[in-house]
């Protein structure tokens, strides 16, 4: 598969991966039906046709793989800080000149996400005057909303449910089931779209005291006054962070 870099004014997709995650070791390289799971993510960010993707990889052995399916990668710091560094350090490395406008990060841990949520979240951005964009999905189920595994958004704009084109304003995000007397929760989708300048800006920011408390960096954004806008979506991607969660993949992606 070969990748041809798009038109000036398309987005650049970085995919940051690391091998360092506690609770599965050597993530990026897990294997599903024949592939690392690095390698089904690259697919899905190249069938969404936005724009050019290269993949931010703290290893070498990361890089292989995708350079073996015939992605781009580039090597980053494995010392940096968050996934955010890591895609900043790649672009500054792929996009010196600053060709692209807008820069999409996307999990490397997300190997079921539907290509088009990648547009969903660009046009996000595109219909806001917003620094990043972002994705949520509204949901009443009372036991995500209790699980702090879970991120849930504030929004600026809350109710009117049947408007998913509308694009809101975050508020906060948090673990725990906010608003309170709610009778549902929006979900956040760890997927971002930054204008290059806001992604700039956004890794020289000292890390926020409601960010280290929570422990989600968009937080970190919202106290230094950037705003995020919220595109709601009607579909869930889940990342993988546990063996479980592996062998959930494992099953959606069943070839036979």
């Amino acid at each position: 598969m070969t990748q041809i870099r798009s038109a000036a004014d398309s987005p650049l997709i970085v995919i940051p991966a690391r091998l360092q995650a506690t609770r599965l070791p050597n993530k990026p390289l897990a294997d599903i039906h024949g592939r690392p799971m690095i390698v089904h993510v690259w697919q899905r960010a190249i069938a969404a046709n936005l724009g050019p993707v290269v993949v931010a990889a703290s290893d070498e052995s990361i890089a292989t793989v995708i350079r073996a399916a015939g992605g781009v990668a580039v090597l980053t710091d494995p010392d940096l800080p968050s996934g955010s560094d890591r895609v900043w350090a790649a672009v500054q490395q792929f996009d010196p000149t600053g060709t692209h406008p807008l820069i999409v990060n996307l999990q490397g841990d997300m190997p079921t996400l539907e290509p088009q949520l990648m547009h969903e979240l660009v046009a996000g951005l595109r219909q806001s005057d917003a620094d990043i964009a972002t994705l949520g999905v509204f949901s009443r189920d009372p036991d995500s909303a209790t699980n702090p595994n879970i991120v849930k958004i504030v929004l600026a704009q809350w109710g009117e449910w049947g408007e998913r084109e509308q694009v809101r304003r975050a508020l906060y995000f948090s673990r725990s089931a906010l608003p309170h007397g709610s009778a549902g929760v929006v979900h956040h989708l760890g997927l971002y779209a930054y204008r290059r300048a806001a992604l700039k800006r956004f890794v020289s920011l000292p890390e926020a005291a409601l960010e280290k408390v929570e422990k989600l960096e968009q937080l970190r954004a919202l106290a230094a006054g950037m705003t995020i806008a919220v595109k709601l979506v009607e579909t869930e991607p889940f990342g993988v962070d546990t063996p479980a969660d592996l062998d959930k993949a494992r099953a959606v992606l069943n070839p036979s």
